[in-house]
């Protein structure tokens, strides 16, 4: 019972607890960009969820043979390679929804959700664990961008996957799928997160720099915050 229980835990944390996009503010460049079309948001939602879970299990099953210092590149040859399956499957089934994601598709290698989790949790935990924590964090990246691009594509194009549900009498808040609109809506989103983490007891999400980021032990620019902290002081 311990186990399953350990599990549903597992499941459930990128649902609000460890939510990638509005608790752990990760992955944020293709939450805005593709956030302007729900059709757009489901596509990179899905992607990115294959990806993660192929890269998740494949790393927890390699995680005792690869070797400590190549653990980076190695993880990005393996996110590369689904990232790859993954392109090339929607180009040859969904080319319009290829066309929607552009540069963001190909982009997923480095999105900081797929290579953070695979530092954080698949090259530490066994691979039923990490196919979990995979499907986990995917949906909740999905529900995330989707529910924003449902907010954005609404009330800023006066539609809903394409579909046109404003009358003609009745303008769109066009500014709502510009940039700005895009950083407005995230903020909201992120503070009803955090009011809703707040009523169940879980802590605020906080900006904690580069220490609260699961890439700190390997990233350089680690050293180099530390290094302009110590200037400054």
């Amino acid at each position: 019972m311990a186990e399953k229980k350990t599990m549903m835990q597992e499941f459930t944390k990128g649902f609000l607890k460890e939510n990638p996009v509005l608790r752990l503010v990760l992955g944020t460049c293709p939450t805005l960009a593709i956030s302007t079309s729900v059709i757009g948001a489901i596509g990179m939602g899905i992607s990115a969820t294959a990806v993660l879970i192929g890269s998740n299990v494949v790393i927890s099953a390699l995680r005792k043979v690869i070797p400590a210092k190549v653990r980076i590149p190695a993880y990005i040859i393996v996110i590369a390679a689904f990232v790859t399956i993954v392109q090339m499957l929607v180009k040859a089934f969904a080319p319009a929804v290829d066309e929607m994601l552009g540069i963001y598709l190909p982009l997923i290698v480095v999105n900081c959700i797929i290579l953070g989790r695979a530092e954080a949790f698949a090259g530490k935990n066994p691979v039923l664990a990490s196919t979990v924590d995979g499907i986990g964090m995917g949906i909740g990246f999905t529900a995330a961008i989707v529910l924003m691009s449902i907010i954005r594509e609404f009330f800023g194009a006066g539609s809903l996957a394409g579909i046109a549900i404003f009358p003609a009498s009745i303008p769109p808040v066009a500014i709502l799928i510009l940039p700005p609109g895009g950083f407005f809506v995230y903020g909201l989103m992120m503070a009803f997160a955090n009011k809703l983490a707040e009523k169940k007891g879980l802590k605020k999400a906080t900006l904690e720099g580069c220490d609260a980021c699961p890439m700190a032990q390997a990233c350089a620019l680690r050293g180099e915050d530390k290094a302009e902290s110590e200037v400054t002081a």
